[in-house]
């Protein structure tokens, strides 16, 4: 059996030399699949790997200590402290921009004074620690700042570069000398911080944030790459149908062969392990190209991804890939694995074949009722099985059920594209007996009975492909509408102003005489902790750090704020917010399961408040809860310093002229005054990078399925001729045959197509009311857009005509004597 293995690999690969276009579709198939999958794992593994540094950040454990006021800190003022005892040490930290435009984060410590046990003051050795304190002295850099340029836009150069493995992408740590002669900070400190637990209280005019361990960017990116993986995992799903359809072809196509390999005394169990390898070495050859090409794809979409995760999650991500050893064992064991996959039912299929019945070339259609009852029965358990993740996730607490959210849309994937093929039959079956009195149109509709069998495979994919794309461009069509609503309800102010906390108290007595200005609209933030939730039903303990900010109800801000819930009504809501009650964002509501009328128990240094909620509001692209108060109860109670400031203008007032007076006035930077115009611009590039990855990625999908069935009709091409030669034959002239195929192919697209639309509407709904619910903590409105739908409609009809033109057009040009010899051959 061993010496004749070889012999049998190579009579089987002999087929594909016949061919090749069946050899060229399975391995278009594998590589799409292995392309698209490696290409997100390959993302998902540097951004991970981004994050596993940034967690040093995160798991530093230090106090800080900064000003009320929010003036930085001087070196007089740390000076002071030491010599009074307190153990803290200083830190600077800025933004520095090389001379290629590549921006750092610089990052100035003092190592003597840090705790020894912290990641930022640990060195190698006594001589690393000798040259980080002395000049010229060191930097530390991240893994991808070793290939940027060292000198800076402002003509200065960084000190030598040193590896730092643990640090987060584009981030340097120098000593806080050499820090504060590139960033020209002066006497000015960042903040002080010290060892978690060493001081038991803020000094006066400074306030005390405890160490604690937030959420780091893995966890808060989580759900992004989880929906990353499942825009992979379809396009893997729908490359395999491809595999699929060129391995069952070839095996129908290869039952002569395979009886006469039995005839020749290759016994059964042979000839499986034969056509295992043949899979072996074909799934070899598709994974290296497809995790090669992924490798490519990956490259040229990460810096969009890199900038959405910074954008949605300030998470930074390196632009380099950096991928471990085990990215690529994983990516070969999916490409197999999906192979197998697909190739399981040819192996089977060979290992029960009977000797005997190998000489009868079996039509494809052969026990195809069966299949279409075991695909009903499928979609009804796939049903099933979506019913009951629903009712379990609607007893699951709030924000909870990201992977069963997935996991619900995936099997309403699955259900709709079993019923796919027994829906395109019944209704096959019906048209069949109404055109009975139409000769052409009868036969027509009964050969697509006979094709069905052959591309229902590929209509599934397309199906699944046009389904999802509807379904994530309805949500992000929805995404796009709330989210410019609701920039234009939050920014009612033509200019923002960001100035230092010191200057707010002259600026607004500045503005509040002049007589182009309307309103002044000022924010504060601070921070508490907010200790327990008391509801009717229940007080529970949380010890969670929670961020207030503060907002000035003024007769243009009032309207435009969205609210979602209320005790009575929106009136009553901001009238209890004036005299002290608080809102809170959507993110906390759904976290913690508060409604308007719990209350919140908060602490601060020197403080302690209980406030009632008032009302919850939306507060899209926060990944994070928050508390709202009124800007004047927020400063009586919390202390918190001015963050910022609208200016609301009279109509027909010069924002320019107010620009100019104020920044000749109060001396403020070029980047203080915010047009209001230009936020929005901002934002809405932000949004718009965000979700390039999403669209790449299902346009993608939906060429992985124009080529699953156009890899299905060349590969039936031939059969396809000797079945409309005779109808030539008889006087059916060729142009009409070829506009019948499409026409035949172009009515199943629009029946699938017809049917995505629901499907479509679905995954939407699962979209913004199951996953985004669990993934951001805030949900979005349903949007359905015709223009959208009627998209897809045209895109379906749109890739199958083109997947038809190709063989209709091969058989319009056929020759009258390469038809009449089909003709002959049936």
């Amino acid at each position: 059996m061993i010496k004749s293995l070889p012999t049998v690999v190579a009579t089987l690969l002999a087929h594909y030399r016949r061919h090749p276009g069946q050899l060229a579709m399975l391995l278009l198939g594998l590589w799409v699949a292995s392309a698209l999958w490696s290409g997100i794992q390959a993302i998902n593994a540097t951004a991970r790997d981004s994050y596993a540094r940034a967690d040093a950040m995160f798991d530093t454990q230090l106090d800080q200590l900064e000003r009320r006021d929010g003036a930085p800190i001087t070196r007089a003022e740390y000076h002071a402290l030491r010599q009074a005892g307190l153990p803290v040490s200083p830190m600077l930290e800025g933004e520095i921009v090389t001379q290629d435009g590549t921006r750092l984060t610089l990052i100035g410590i003092d190592p003597l004074t840090l705790a020894n046990d912290n990641p930022l003051a640990q060195a190698d050795t006594s001589r690393s620690l000798t040259d980080f304190l002395t000049p010229p002295w060191q930097t530390r850099a991240a893994p991808d700042v070793l290939t940027t340029t060292t000198t800076l836009a402002n003509g200065k150069s960084l000190p030598p570069l040193a590896l730092a493995p643990a640090l987060p992408p584009d981030t340097l740590v120098m000593d806080i000398a050499a820090a504060a002669q590139l960033l020209e900070s002066g006497e000015e400190i960042t903040r002080l911080v010290a060892a978690r637990g060493t001081l038991n209280e803020a000094p006066t005019g400074l306030t005390l944030t405890r160490a604690t361990r937030i959420a780091t960017p893995g966890q808060l990116t989580e759900s992004f790459h989880l929906n990353l993986t499942a825009l992979g995992l379809l396009a893997w799903v729908v490359g395999l149908f491809i595999v699929q359809a060129a391995l069952g072809l070839a095996l129908e196509q290869r039952l002569g062969m395979l009886r006469t390999l039995r005839v020749l005394g290759v016994s059964g169990r042979s000839l499986v392990l034969a056509l295992s390898l043949e899979l072996l070495l074909l799934g070899l050859i598709g994974a290296a190209a497809g995790i090669a090409s992924g490798v490519w794809l990956a490259r040229l979409l990460l810096p969009d991804v890199a900038a959405t995760l910074g954008s949605l999650y300030d998470a930074g991500v390196g632009r380099e890939l950096n991928l471990p050893w085990h990215y690529w064992v994983g990516g070969l064991a999916v490409s197999l694995g999906g192979l197998l996959l697909a190739g399981g039912g040819v192996l089977w299929r060979a290992a029960r074949l009977n000797m005997l019945e190998l000489g009868q070339m079996q039509a494809w259609r052969s026990g195809y009722r069966r299949q279409l009852m075991l695909m009903s029965t499928g979609g009804a358990l796939a049903v099933g099985v979506a019913v009951a993740l629903y009712v379990w996730l609607r007893f699951q607490p709030p924000g909870d059920g990201l992977v069963a959210g997935f996991a619900l849309v995936a099997a309403l994937l699955l259900a709709s594209a079993l019923w796919l093929p027994p829906l395109l039959a019944l209704a096959l079956k019906v048209l069949t007996h109404l055109a009975r009195r139409r000769p052409l149109v009868h036969w027509a509709l009964a050969d697509m009975q006979l094709q069905l069998p052959k591309i229902s495979l590929a209509m599934m994919a397309l199906l699944i492909a046009l389904a999802t794309n509807l379904g994530v461009g309805s949500m992000v069509g929805g995404f796009r509408l709330t989210f410019l609503e609701w920039l234009d309800q939050r920014l009612v102010a033509p200019l923002y102003l960001n100035a230092p906390a010191e200057q707010y108290a002259d600026i607004d007595a500045w503005l509040a005489d002049r007589p182009d200005v309307s309103e002044r609209l000022l924010t504060r933030r601070s921070e508490a902790l907010l200790e327990s939730i008391i509801t009717p039903d229940v007080s529970r303990a949380l010890g969670t750090p929670i961020e207030l900010y503060g907002i000035t109800p003024g007769e243009s801000l009032i309207p435009h704020w969205p609210l979602l819930a209320n005790q009575q009504d929106r009136e009553a809501a901001w009238a209890a917010f004036d005299h002290g009650a608080a809102f809170v964002n959507e993110q906390l509501a759904t976290a913690e399961n508060l409604s308007p009328g719990d209350q919140l128990n908060l602490r601060a240094p020197g403080v302690y408040e209980t406030l009632t909620i008032a009302a919850t509001y939306p507060d899209y692209g926060n990944p994070s809860g928050q508390i709202l108060m009124a800007s004047p109860q927020l400063a009586a109670r919390f202390d918190a310093p001015p963050s910022s400031m609208g200016v609301v203008l009279h109509p027909n007032a010069d924002v320019d002229a107010l620009r100019e007076a104020l920044n000749e006035r109060f001396g403020l930077g070029s980047d203080a005054l915010s047009d209001q115009r230009e936020i929005k611009r901002v934002a809405t590039d932000i949004f718009e990078r965000t979700f390039t990855i999403t669209r790449a990625l299902n346009v993608l999908t939906l060429v992985v399925a124009a080529l699953a069935l156009l890899a299905s009709l060349l590969a039936q091409a031939r059969s396809r001729r000797q079945q409309l030669a005779p109808l030539w034959a008889i006087g059916v002239p060729r142009a009409q045959l070829a506009q019948l195929s499409l026409v035949q192919l172009g009515g199943a697209a629009l029946v699938t197509g017809l049917l995505a639309l629901p499907l479509g509407i679905a995954i939407t709904w699962g979209l913004v009311a199951i996953i985004n619910v669990a993934a951001f903590g805030w949900r979005l409105p349903l949007y359905l857009f015709p223009w959208e739908m009627a998209v897809t409609l045209a895109t379906a009809i749109a890739v199958a005509l083109l997947s038809a033109a190709l063989p209709a057009l091969r058989f319009w040009r056929a020759s009258p004597r390469t038809l009449l010899a089909e003709e002959a051959n049936q």
